[in-house]
């Protein structure tokens, strides 16, 4: 669905033509994964795949939100009655954010806002992101805010956070708000510094496979919080602030000092690990060796798989087909539970790979999964 249609499906529901038209994309994640709320380091690009708002102003304190995926008509809300985790439906992403920039002190006095996405939803692909970032700029935008794209990835944060209770890092907001089209976003989730890493596979004859198990996963249910709260535990018996203060090199003298409790063990050695593989990672792009990231992309995965234990039959089975197949490095990305695999593929071993992994759910007899190219795409934008 384009902005026009977007345009038209508001001014069907509202009777008024849309102030404007927004679009935030959903995100990969190409190595870097539960590094964000450690204070670490992530390396996401933009999806073609967006979320799409049509949003005007109001003056009379209410919130009117619509969406073209969800069955229903338009909900009503009056901005005074939000309230953190008072809502459980879809809603709750637009309506957080609204209560955030208020929160924050943002003079916001209403919205109708009319929504749809190609995001899909419960993939890895971060939708509630793209749906909240997508109303952030919209309403930034209209109420003259001036909040830069870090701003407004802090306040979706918080939004998810609090105001729907799911405990995610500022990764996926960060994403959505700030990624360029061909490139991949180093981000330093401690301090929001940003580098753009030019990533145009085709240009070198690659391709970025997206494996969608269709498992779905939510990040408010109980493992990801979890996972969280066993690395607040291991910073704290390590006495640092974050794992992310952990050195590389200091490795083995941290986990010896943590003793028998293998389960935070396993989780500040997936973290420390992985911060280092997004090091090396960025490296060889930068120095154009990006056919040699694919080991890493691999053992990124067997760190998720065996450390921090967050994979599932079906993203181990596209891991290890892809790479029986012939490809360059393959991982589960997200949050996990469910959701996406990456794989890197030479552009001439696509058809090869896609059939094989499409074979081996059928035989395992799992859903078919959805298999798509991932091409670094723009951040989220005005575009009507």
């Amino acid at each position: 669905m384009g902005a026009q249609q977007v345009r038209d499906g508001f001014a069907e529901l509202y009777g008024t033509e849309p102030e404007g038209v927004w679009a935030a994309p959903g995100r990969v994640n190409l190595i870097g994964e539960h590094t964000d709320y450690n204070d670490g380091f992530v390396m996401p690009f933009a999806l073609p795949h967006t979320a799409l708002a049509a949003v005007s102003r109001r003056t009379d304190g209410r919130l009117r939100l619509h969406s073209a995926d969800v069955e229903g008509g338009v909900v009503e809300l009056r901005l005074d009655d939000l309230a953190p985790e008072s809502d459980r439906d879809w809603t709750a992403y637009p309506a957080g954010v609204v209560w955030a920039l208020r929160e924050a002190g943002h003079a916001v006095t209403g919205a109708d806002v009319h929504l749809t996405s190609t995001v899909p939803a419960g993939a890895g692909l971060s939708s509630s992101a793209a749906l909240e970032v997508v109303v952030a700029l919209a309403l930034n935008d209209l109420y003259g805010l001036g909040l830069k794209g870090w701003q407004l990835a802090r306040l979706c944060q918080r939004a998810e956070n609090v105001y729907v209770g799911a405990p995610v890092g500022i990764m996926d907001q960060t994403a959505a708000a700030c990624c360029t089209d061909g490139h991949a976003l180093f981000l330093d989730t401690r301090d929001l510094s940003q580098k753009q890493i030019p990533f145009d596979l085709a240009a070198e004859g690659m391709r970025l496979l997206v494996v969608d198990t269709q498992v779905k996963h939510a990040h408010s249910t109980g493992e990801y919080g979890k996972r969280r709260a066993g690395c607040e535990k291991g910073a704290a018996l390590l006495g640092v602030d974050a794992l992310r203060d952990i050195p590389y090199g200091e490795l083995d003298a941290s986990l010896a000092r943590l003793g028998d409790d293998e389960e935070v063990r396993r989780l500040v050695r997936h973290v420390v690990t992985e911060d280092e593989r997004v090091e090396r990672v960025v490296a060889l792009l930068e120095s154009g060796g990006t056919r040699a990231i694919g080991p890493i992309l691999t053992e990124g995965h067997a760190s998720l798989r065996d450390d921090f234990r967050i994979s599932c039959p079906e993203l181990d089975l596209v891991v290890d087909t892809a790479l029986a197949a012939g490809a360059l490095g393959a991982r589960m990305t997200g949050g996990g539970f469910g959701g996406s695999a990456i794989v890197l593929a030479e552009a001439a071993d696509v058809d090869t790979i896609t059939k094989a992994v499409e074979e081996a759910f059928a035989a395992a007899g799992f859903t078919a999964p959805r298999v798509f190219e991932a091409v670094p795409s723009p951040g989220a934008r005005r575009i009507g």
